[in-house]
């Protein structure tokens, strides 16, 4: 009898890493949307700007580095339009670096809710990735406005790469997200470590520069490399769909990006796969822990 009430008490409960992992968060969307929505409001809380920082912060950023790059060194003549040149690269590392910070920090941050009540914890390192998403959008009406003032017509290619690029940096930031967010609950040096990597983001990958500057100095096989690295991939795209239509294909594109792109993709996809199974290793003691 004992039994019998043990094992209807127990019943539609899951132990935590023995559920369906990503499979679980959008199968209770609902509280996923509560979640993005909480933490946006909770993010332009007591503030005056509000959504206009969302504005205001890469607008900032595109001026100092315009003005340092573009004007005194002059990249502003050796790279036609330059401005949007830099700002979709610039959006795409925005994103990447939002999602990344946050989903590394997100369990952590929610402790007190972790240690309550069970709900998919993977559920916050995604919520961190669409709200990063959310003031992703700002930036990129911005971008569109500009580019249409110079004479941007896109076609079918165009909105691929956007879309592809897009999905690149997503499962990208997201799997990182969810691996290095669930080493921080234990070591909270990791915290640390993403702060590093995403300082270096700007400059690892063809944003305030063109890929041809690097492909001077490094030998093919680290070329290669460096070209399917998801985020140099993902900025090469938004060059495609926003800057090189602007340019009557005087600069050229990287030569095979859409195989580039789909390599970068397939890494993109396993490190979300590797994130998931690193998350579900530790997840049984992130409760303790935190």
């Amino acid at each position: 009898m004992s039994r019998t009430i043990a094992s209807a008490t127990r019943e539609g409960f899951i132990r935590p890493g023995h559920g369906s992992g990503l499979l679980d968060v959008f199968r209770r969307r609902y509280l996923l949307s509560l979640l993005v929505r909480k933490e946006v409001r909770v993010r332009y809380r007591g503030s005056v700007l509000g959504w206009l920082w969302s504005y205001v912060k890469p607008l900032t950023q595109f001026a100092v580095f315009f003005l340092a790059l573009g004007i005194f060194l002059q990249q502003n003549k050796s790279i036609a339009n330059y401005p949007i040149y830099m700002f979709s690269g610039l959006v795409v590392v925005n994103l990447f670096s939002e999602a990344f910070s946050n989903g590394t920090k997100s369990l952590v941050d929610n402790a007190p809710l972790i240690k309550k009540i069970y709900l998919p914890r993977e559920m916050f390192p995604v919520a961190s990735t669409l709200v990063a998403l959310v003031n992703f959008l700002p930036q990129v009406l911005v971008l569109l406005g500009v580019s249409l003032v110079v004479g941007w017509h896109p076609d079918l290619f165009h909105i691929l790469a956007f879309v592809l690029g897009t999905v690149i940096i997503l499962f990208f930031a997201t799997g990182l997200g969810m691996l290095f967010g669930s080493v921080n609950v234990l070591f909270r040096d990791a915290q640390n470590f993403v702060e590093l990597i995403v300082l270096v983001a700007t400059w690892a990958s063809p944003v305030l520069y063109q890929w041809q500057m690097v492909e001077k100095v490094l030998p093919p096989p680290l070329m290669f490399v460096y070209q399917i690295n998801p985020l140099t991939s993902a900025v090469e795209l938004f060059h495609a769909t926003f800057w090189y239509p602007t340019t009557s294909g005087a600069s050229p594109l990287p030569p095979d990006l859409p195989l580039y792109a789909l390599v970068a993709l397939l890494i993109a996809i396993v490190t979300l796969a590797a994130g998931q199974l690193v998350f579900r290793r530790l997840e049984n003691r992130f409760a303790q822990d935190l």
